[in-house]
């Protein structure tokens, strides 16, 4: 299989396990209450979000991503959603599409973010949920772990890089921040389309 990151989540280190499963629990507590009738995961890699927040979606999930083989890998793994290859600077969806768009872990390999921030509030119609890695912290977490030595622990395919206060400030030029929190080493924010 040539996709993107899987291999991340079959680690077996039981630190990193129970940092995803922690992360993955901070992003099921903000979805869960929201209800969505609808939901698109922009850059749904091999679908691990879906799968792991299935018990509390119960409507349509739609997932794009750049990657083919991840969009076949998706499509086998949530059969019941629908797949396909997709630009986050160019969604094929009308406006205000969804109930719920999830962008986890995607904005940091995108080397201008903001058209694509502004495509995910443009087919949204209610809710963003969105994560990137929280700097230093993941740097220095990847550094522990030995990985990324030549670039000081920066992953090779990430080329932005947030904090709070610069995440925060990244989407509040452009949509209505309701949360910005930490789940080391990650950002889990919450916001709206802005108008």
């Amino acid at each position: 299989m040539d996709t993107s990151n899987y291999e991340k989540f079959q680690t077996g280190n039981p630190v990193v396990r129970k940092l995803f499963d922690r992360f993955y629990g901070k992003v099921g507590a903000l979805v869960e209450p929201l209800v969505p009738g609808s939901v698109l995961d922009a850059g749904c890699g091999e679908g691990e979000t879906l799968e792991r927040l299935a018990g509390v979606l119960d409507g349509p999930v739609t997932g794009v991503d750049l990657n083919p083989d991840s969009v076949e890998f998706s499509a086998k793994r949530v059969p019941s959603g629908s797949f396909q290859v997709a630009d986050l600077t160019d969604l094929p969806f009308e406006d205000s599409s969804f109930d719920l768009v999830l962008c986890l872990e995607v904005l940091e390999h995108i080397p201008d973010p903001a058209p694509a921030l502004k495509e995910l509030a443009r087919v949204c119609r209610g809710d963003l949920v969105l994560s990137v890695p929280s700097e230093p912290w993941f740097r220095l977490g990847s550094l522990a772990r030995g990985k990324y030595m030549s670039g000081w622990g920066n992953h090779p395919e990430h080329v932005n890089h947030w904090n709070l206060r610069s995440f925060r400030e990244f989407l509040a030029a452009r949509t209505e921040v309701v949360s910005v929190e930490r789940s080391t080493p990650w950002i889990v924010a919450h916001a709206r389309p802005s108008g």
